[in-house]
């Protein structure tokens, strides 16, 4: 049996969380629902919880979403159908046909994907799909909300005989008011309405020349209000028929409840699955926009928080677009109480706040907002002590609060407790309270429960540091700037940084100094070594981050070098396979030129044919019998490889060509020429030499001729020494 005192719920702001939750519900009876959620009694319950809100996550971002759930509440009128002869209104029946198309929908669409919903199709798979309410309602009521004129026989004939009457209403009425108007009794507005009943305008002066009932009159008593005496009559008649018309109605309404009254527990399961659904949508909605993932949940007792937020916290700064910090921390059976210290304002409430709500959330069916490669498990008890606990209204201290707390937390605690401290043993004498809070945390470490505190007493670190299933543990702090970095650190106890914290805030050094004369020598030099031992343990964490990003690029150099030599060894391989068979044609090749030679000499065809027929034999003896198949696919291994070969030639070749335009296009300083120098033409070979230079033209001697040619022409070979 699961239980979390209401004192848990309060300290770790549970309910702040159901708020949020309950405003991602549609309908009102799933809000109400979901701000009254406790945690599940039983472990198979949370489990189930679990897989349904992670399955209606799941239908938010595929294709298959599941529909929509809403509707409006028929409490009011499962209580009528309880009562012996109600009847139901039209109003009623649309909402309960509604909720029932709804449900019926919801429930077909999870059989169709029961493969993708499992556990959501097992929860309604015990709830009857019944289409007969919806057909008969809609049989008889339209969609305007009112009863339909075939709802009976005699409702027809009544509706008929209405109109009937009602246009003969309108033809008296017609002409009655044509006969007045002609005689000129009638005022200018000549009609008006009384009663939802049409009649004439009639002068006052001209009242009783018209036959019929008065009904009233203007203000200034200038105008008479008649109905005409042949529109009266008719209009007594439709008042009948009217009247039995409403009886009629009722009369089909009184028979559609009795239909619909053996329906009344069918109807109520409707409405409590779409408002469970309603829950669970809303806890998936919820986990989206914290990101909330189901973590693996073991039975081994092992408690593996990683990069965990606190919801309220993250959601509230993710509105003020401030940056939250995760925190990662472990309990196991080697491991069971963490007590961690370190100045105030480091985070250390919070990190007793994020485990203690995320553990009730997860109990309580909701996803919650870690890293995917978190193990948890589940405790039957969650206890906690957590902020200012004084009672006014009991006249009671912190400390007298707080003693009662650890009775209790005495009496309940056990192996499948989870206890959570914050700043544990203050309120008292340091000496008196701290040698009874070392006593208290000894027990609950000795009842096996897991557990987690805060404090600044160094007994209990001392205490934490000897016994074998206990840890330190310090929330991080800068040496230089003293600011917090909201990182928590296993394994070493957390200085307060007193005196630092009273330095940075201004105190003079002076009074500081003398502040730590008045304590024993001992404590300080304690205090002090812890705050050496956390500024080595930053350093350290640093080094330790730059040495593990380093490793991440060695290690991606070195992935991409091995799979640059894997592309060259498989190169070298095909260039090989390609060398060999072109030195075997080679070898045919000269083979067959000598045999051809031989041939040539001497014309002997039966030598040839013999020689021939021997290198084939020779040939073939080498190679391996293979399928045509595999013929073909070394053809196309060999084509490939010389494709890839000419490819690569290609790209060289390109390369070259791009290097060759680029030095081109860098124009080269023109040389002066003079006698002597040796040259050639810019698009010729042959090397002369200069034996005269006049203006734009040159003599260039060849040793057989010479030639005159523009100097532009001219490359310059060697210079004349």
């Amino acid at each position: 049996m699961i239980h979390i005192h209401e004192k848990t719920l309060q300290d770790i702001e549970f309910h702040k969380v159901l708020q949020q939750v309950s405003g991602y519900c549609i309908t009102a009876l799933g809000t109400e629902l979901t701000l009254s959620i406790l945690h599940f009694s039983d472990k198979e319950s949370i489990l189930k919880a679990l897989q349904h809100t992670n399955e209606y996550l799941s239908s938010l971002e595929n294709d298959n979403r599941i529909p929509n759930h809403g509707f409006e509440p028929i409490t009011k009128e499962l209580q009528y159908l309880k009562i012996e002869n109600s009847v139901l209104e039209t109003s009623s029946f649309k909402k309960i046909a509604s909720i029932s198309l709804t449900c019926n929908e919801i429930i077909l669409f999870l059989k169709k994907f029961e493969d993708y919903y499992p556990e959501l199709f097992d929860f309604s798979s015990e709830i009857e799909v019944s289409k007969v309410i919806v057909e008969k309602i809609d049989a008889i009521i339209d969609r305007f909300g009112d009863v339909k004129d075939n709802a009976s026989d005699t409702l027809f004939g009544l509706r008929q005989d209405i109109n009937a009457v009602k246009g003969k209403i309108n033809q008296s009425f017609a002409s009655a008011l044509n006969t007045y108007h002609a005689l000129e009794y009638l005022d200018d507005i000549r009609e008006s309405v009384m009663d939802n009943k049409r009649v004439l305008a009639v002068k006052a002066m001209y009242r009783r020349k018209v036959k019929g009932a008065i009904l009233g009159g203007s203000k200034t008593g200038s105008i008479v209000y008649i109905e005409p005496e042949t529109t009266f009559r008719y209009t007594r008649e439709l008042n009948n028929l009217e009247f039995d018309e409403q009886e009629e109605v009722k009369r089909i309404l009184k028979q559609l409840t009795e239909f619909i009254r053996p329906f009344s527990a069918l109807l109520k399961q409707y409405q409590t699955f779409l408002t469970e659904l309603d829950v669970i949508s809303a806890k998936a909605k919820y986990a989206n926009a914290i990101n909330g993932i189901l973590p693996n949940i073991n039975e081994e007792k092992t408690y593996q928080l990683r990069d965990a937020y606190h919801p309220l916290l993250y959601v509230s700064n993710q509105k003020k677009k401030i940056k939250t910090y995760p925190q990662s921390i472990e309990l196991n059976p080697e491991n069971r109480i963490i007590v961690i210290s370190g100045p105030n304002a480091g985070g250390k409430s919070i990190t007793l706040k994020t485990v203690g709500l995320l553990q009730v959330m997860l109990q309580s069916g909701m996803l919650i907002p870690v890293h995917e490669r978190s193990n948890i498990c589940l405790f039957d008890r969650i206890l906690s002590d957590i902020g200012d606990n004084q009672s006014i209204e009991n006249h009671l201290s912190t400390y007298s609060y707080r003693l009662k707390q650890m009775n209790y937390f005495l009496k309940k605690c056990n192996k499948n407790t989870l206890f959570l401290i914050d700043e544990f043993g203050t309120g008292s004498d340091p000496e008196l309270g701290g040698a009874l809070a070392e006593t208290f945390l000894e027990e609950f470490y000795h009842r096996e429960a897991f557990g987690i505190i805060t404090t600044h007493y160094s007994n209990l670190k001392i205490l934490a540091n000897e016994l074998p299933f206990m840890q330190n543990a310090n929330m991080l702090f800068d040496e230089k700037s003293l600011e917090p970095m909201y990182k928590l650190a296993l394994g070493q106890a957390g200085s307060s940084f007193t005196f630092e914290v009273a330095q940075k805030n201004g105190i003079p050094y002076s009074l500081v100094n003398r502040a730590k004369k008045k304590i024993e020598r001992g404590k300080v030099r304690f205090d002090a070594t812890i705050a050496k031992l956390q500024k080595e343990r930053s350093k350290l964490e640093k080094t330790g981050e730059s040495l593990k990003l380093n490793e991440k690029k060695k290690l991606a150099e070195a992935d991409k070098l091995e799979e640059i030599n894997a592309k060259i060894q498989k190169k070298l391989e095909s260039y090989q396979e390609l060398y060999d068979s072109n030195q075997r044609l080679i070898y045919l090749g000269q083979k067959l030129n000598d045999l051809s030679e031989k041939y040539f000499d001497n014309k002997r065809k039966k030598e040839l044919m013999d020689e021939l027929f021997k290198l084939v034999q020779i040939e073939n003896s080498k190679r391996k019998k293979i399928s045509v198949k595999q013929k073909q696919m070394k053809k196309a291994k060999e084509k490939k490889v010389i494709q890839e070969a000419e490819k690569t030639v290609e790209v060289i070749r390109q390369k070259k060509k791009a290097a060759k335009k680029k030095t081109e296009s860098v124009p080269k300083p023109k040389p002066v020429f003079k006698i002597g120098d040796r040259v050639r033409l810019q698009d010729g070979r042959a090397v002369g030499s200069i034996d005269k230079l006049e203006k734009n033209k040159a003599v260039i001697n060849y040793g057989m001729f010479t030639t005159n040619v523009s100097i532009e022409q001219l490359e310059l070979v060697e210079a004349a020494k």
